[in-house]
């Protein structure tokens, strides 16, 4: 099966500037695809030219399986960084208007408006001016605006930004649910924790390029398959300072432990506990975060 949204070598320069300089993903079908990166990456600069919004100096958009058209920009739900709202609007309103945009009609938008008010806990606001909103309001309003007329692919650029906890999980909880319906989403989001539990693939950008591309745990595997969990008693500078030590935090007790590449665990474990008194040494699953860092500073 074709990707839902493949993007092949796009490059944009502005004069001597380069916003994207070589960005290639391709996103599959009924999944839920991180675009990362640190601030100044790329990744808005890439989501506008997907969303043909700018166009690409160099490279090319397929979607859904061609180069993209006009018309495959409508089977698209596209929630910019840049929030844009009618503060005068009723919530009903506003909602009406971005769905007739769209080309749905005002009998078929209310009660698909009602639901979704309901289902994100804004049922009792629907005749309130989004002026009176609280910002992680006026993002669930917007995220219902991006969905009303059922597309295919949704790109969200940072979705997550002014909500808190309990509404970040409502907004995965939507839109893992989007995903078994066999579409896709794009997320853009500085968020690791949340991507890392919501993202089955990802492309981590920096400085424009693609650095990682894959699925999550293919990358998990490949990327960060020397990490270990480490509960010890003693000089923990002193472990920092072993040569194959790459990075070691401790939480609560606990550390993690990152080795490099050709570090072998056993022969480091005989090293530490020449100085350490270790309770706990296993392997562990590398977090998302921790790849992200390292990847980042590989490619600086």
């Amino acid at each position: 099966m074709a990707p839902t949204l493949e993007v092949r070598d796009v490059r944009k320069s502005y004069g001597d500037f380069v916003a994207v300089g070589g960005v290639s993903m391709a996103v599959p079908a009924g999944s839920i695809f991180g675009l990362l990166g640190p601030n100044g990456a790329g990744k808005t600069t890439t989501i506008r030219m997907i969303m043909d919004i700018i166009a690409p100096d160099t490279g090319e958009v397929l979607i859904f399986g061609h180069p993209r058209s006009r018309e495959d920009l409508r089977r698209i739900g596209y929630l910019p960084e840049e929030r844009g709202l009618y503060r005068k609007m009723t919530v009903t309103e506003q909602l009406l208007f971005l769905g007739e945009i769209r080309g749905l009609k005002k009998a078929t938008l209310l009660p698909k408006i009602q639901h979704w008010l309901e289902r994100v806990d804004l049922g009792r606001w629907a005749k309130s001016k989004i002026e009176e909103l609280s910002k992680g309001m006026q993002q669930k309003v917007q995220l219902i605006g991006t969905v009303l007329h059922e597309p295919d692919l949704l790109i969200l650029d940072e979705p997550f930004s002014g909500l808190d906890p309990i509404n970040q999980e409502l907004f995965r909880e939507l839109l893992v649910e989007y995903r078994d319906q066999g579409k896709s989403v794009v997320l853009s989001t500085h968020g690791m924790e949340l991507a890392e539990r919501m993202c089955d693939h990802i492309c981590l950008i920096s400085r424009g390029r693609t650095v990682l591309d894959g699925e999550l745990r293919e990358i998990k595997r490949r990327v960060g398959g020397n990490s270990y969990r480490l509960r010890a008693e003693g000089d923990l500078d002193r472990l920092r300072a072993l040569p194959e030590v790459e990075q070691a935090i401790e939480h609560n007790g606990v550390v993690k432990l990152l080795l490099r590449p050709d570090a072998e665990g056993p022969d480091t474990l005989r090293r530490m506990v020449e100085f350490l008194r270790v309770h706990e040494f296993r392997s562990e699953e590398a977090e998302l975060e921790q790849i992200f860092m390292n990847a980042v500073r590989d490619a600086a």
